[in-house]
């Protein structure tokens, strides 16, 4: 299965893609196993931080062309004639869901990147909030390179996340571009060797974990619905939000511990 949905410990997810003969690049079935991967965390309770990684020494490479163009055109087709809504559980939204694109979804997640993170790849990163990857890794919205338009999210979300220049020079030259390159535009949080990718990953799993996992969603929660709001209207947000959190169980759990000079043990409610 190229989709794997991995728990290695409590409360963390591991989201691998796992198609290294075509450089983890997806067709139609594959968007829809990714998409579902993302559902799953999402609607569990249990699971407050995930890391998405590659295979094969590429992260993701986003569509198959030559089997996902004429298979979405085809669903596209049977959908327009009014004889079905999806072919063997594949929904035309799974493209868009697998990148995260206009996805409510407020838990962490980690990209462990190693290799190719370009077209699809980057749609992806765009919907994720901490970034580690190899020194190998290349980063490129690759799609005016072949005529295509980056419909992922990409060319709204990457002006919001990195500079504007910087945002501009990847998404007008479709160029690929070095790991280090990628740190210093502020695409990436660190580069790391190939041996301690997945321990870092995990380790900034683990110090978001040792945080309220009520009060780290609802921090995400504010930042992402304030990024689309006038300032006001981002604070009135801001404080629904706080309010919420504080009357959790957890926000009366954390001071409690702190005065009884021992760990909180978070009860994500």
């Amino acid at each position: 299965m190229p989709i794997h949905y991995e728990e290695p410990e409590e409360h963390l997810c591991v989201i691998r893609i796992d198609r290294p003969e075509k450089r983890n690049a997806l067709d139609l079935y594959h968007f829809r196993d990714l998409a579902a991967a993302w559902r799953r965390f999402k609607d569990d309770p249990a699971a407050w931080v995930a890391i998405v990684t590659g295979t094969g020494g590429s992260f993701f490479a986003g569509a198959d062309l030559k089997t996902y163009i004429p298979q979405i055109t085809e669903l596209q087709k049977k959908i327009a004639s009014g004889d079905v809504t999806e072919i063997d559980g594949c929904r035309l939204s799974d493209g868009t869901y697998a990148v995260l694109r206009n996805v409510k979804l407020y838990k962490p997640i980690i990209a462990a990147i190693d290799g190719p993170c370009v077209a699809g790849g980057m749609e992806l990163l765009g919907g994720v909030d901490i970034r580690v990857a190899t020194p190998r890794s290349t980063f490129g919205v690759l799609e005016p390179r072949r005529g295509l338009f980056a419909g992922g999210g990409t060319t709204v979300r990457l002006p919001r996340q990195i500079a504007f220049p910087a945002a501009m020079e990847l998404l007008l030259t479709a160029e690929a571009i070095p790991a280090e390159r990628a740190l210093a535009l502020g695409v990436l949080n660190e580069v790391v060797p190939e041996e301690s990718l997945m321990e870092r990953a995990l380790d900034w799993a683990h110090r978001i974990l040792a945080n309220g996992p009520l009060a780290v969603q609802a921090t995400k929660e504010s930042v992402m619905r304030a990024l689309a709001l006038d300032l006001e209207s981002a604070y009135k947000v801001e404080q629904e939000i706080a309010t919420r959190v504080f009357s959790s169980a957890d926000a009366k759990e954390g001071p409690r511990a702190f005065a009884e000079k021992r760990p909180p043990v978070w009860q994500g409610r």
